[in-house]
């Protein structure tokens, strides 16, 4: 303890007395916590994460706690997060910087492998799991998002990705490894997201950020988010058995550049929300940036919202490209559209079906348009495009069209939800095996078009939100 001496002058009987006194300082407090730790506090079998920028640390978070997101919550580079099957994360609500999410920054991991009986469940603080939040609850939170060193098609090749303030570092994503390796995520079902971040601009349920194809994605779930299910900015990932239910906005986006491969993609559309089911962009920072996007998807499954609610099935603009195979579509107003700007020859998403980077081929649609193909793929010409021009890209269409073996009205035997019955069955029953496209390396090769083998079980069922009882 340290003192400080001071003299005191005292009278005593007409005579002056100096004494010597001493008064005693403040303790040393000795080291104070770091104001950039993570705050971990317990509250019985409750734990609320929160991060002041020195991430979640490399550790396991465990079934036998709920994990409480408190804002923004980062796994920084370095770090690796584990997540036990059958753990439950839950984040705070709150919009603009105060929303919450988990983001796994470049250079981190997150291994969250979850099972059938067990799924790793990430959902909104207000859910007890038990029908505290309705089904098609959406922005009670963020989301999740993974962010890599994988290759982008911007300028600068470096970005923030959105939903995070530009201030933050730890929110940069892009590079030059495509085969970087965020992690795993395995049965892991991602609920009620998609807070509001400003401008109206809201968190997708999965956010790929350049994530390399190192990456393991598997058995996935969004469900009623306030935006997209999936997007992804760059990167090369691929993923199977994806399923995106009740979003608001389109249940799978690319952009910048995405070229990884996709199989086993399911859509359900709420028949009173949602935009399309596919918005396939290229870039954007610049148009014709290279790498060219465009990834390549087998034996998707996709419910629209119904003939009467104006969506589409997919759309490719900004010079997008990329590739549908063995796959049904049904019940959407609109089919395919593909964007023609600047003229015939100018860098859009035409220029990539004419350069042979843009196929739809061997798929089943039904209930969308007039189910004829003329109805179901359309040029989309943009302002200033002469008339003549738009005529000429759509002879070319339909002439591709003729020989690109989609079924346009045949009933693949899929019932889907309605808004007076949500029930739904996405096993075909009809004839789904004819006219097979060859599946290439990367790719299980399987007899059936869609999500779902006729004569298999249902993947779905046991671990997701969607066909729970």
């Amino acid at each position: 303890m340290k003192t400080k001496k001071f003299l005191l002058n005292v009278l005593i009987g007409g005579m002056t007395f100096a004494i010597g006194l001493s008064s005693c300082k403040k303790s040393d407090p000795g080291p104070q916590p770091d104001p950039n730790d993570t705050e971990y506090v317990t509250d019985g079998n409750t734990v609320t994460v929160t991060d002041h920028g020195k991430g979640t640390g490399t550790m396991k978070w465990t079934k036998d706690k709920t994990w409480v997101l408190n804002h923004m919550v980062f796994v920084n580079q370095g770090q690796t997060l584990s997540i036990e099957a059958g753990t439950v994360i839950k984040g705070k609500p709150g919009q603009g910087e105060d929303a919450s999410a988990l983001i796994v920054a470049r250079g981190a991991k997150i291994m969250a492998e979850g099972t059938n009986q067990n799924p790793i469940i990430f959902t909104a603080e207000a859910d007890d799991l038990n029908g505290s939040v309705a089904k098609n609850d959406r922005g009670l939170w963020g989301g999740v998002i993974l962010l890599g060193n994988a290759k982008i098609n911007t300028v600068p090749n470096v970005k923030n990705i959105e939903g995070i303030p530009t201030t933050e570092p730890r929110g940069e994503y892009g590079g030059d490894d495509d085969h970087d390796n965020s992690g795993i995520l395995k049965y892991v079902s991602i609920r009620h997201g998609g807070t509001n971040i400003g401008a109206d601009n809201e968190i997708n349920g999965l956010t790929f950020g350049a994530v390399g194809d190192g990456t393991t994605i598997e058995h996935i779930e969004v469900y009623a988010n306030n935006d997209d299910g999936y997007e992804w900015f760059g990167g090369t990932v691929h993923t199977k058995y994806m399923i995106s239910a009740y979003c608001k906005d389109d249940g799978f986006d690319w952009d910048q550049g995405y070229r990884g491969n996709g199989q086993f993609w399911l859509v359900v559309q709420d028949p009173d929300a949602g935009d399309r089911m596919g918005e396939l962009d290229g870039a954007d920072e610049p148009e014709d940036g290279t790498p060219l996007g465009g990834g390549m998807v087998f034996n998707a499954s996709w419910i629209g919202r119904g003939p009467d609610a104006g969506s589409k099935v997919m759309t490719f603009r900004a010079n997008g490209g990329g590739y549908f195979y063995n796959s049904i579509f049904v019940n959407q107003t609109k089919g395919v559209d593909i964007e023609l700007k600047d003229g015939l020859t100018a860098d859009c998403s035409y220029k990539r079906f004419i350069d042979g980077e843009l196929k739809v081929e061997n798929n089943i649609f039904f209930n969308v348009a007039d189910n004829t193909s003329a109805g179901i793929f359309k040029i989309h010409a943009k302002d200033g495009i002469s008339n003549e021009d738009e005529a000429t890209a759509q002879a070319a269409l339909d002439a591709y069209i003729i020989t690109a073996n989609n079924t346009v009205d045949q009933d693949p035997g899929i019932t889907y939800p309605t808004a007076s019955n949500p029930n739904f069955n996405p096993i075909p029953t009809g004839n789904v095996s004819d006219n097979l496209a060859s599946y290439p390396s990367g790719f299980e090769s399987v007899n059936y078009k869609g999500a779902f083998d006729p004569s298999g079980s249902n993947w779905a069922e046991g671990w997701t939100l969607l066909f729970q009882n």
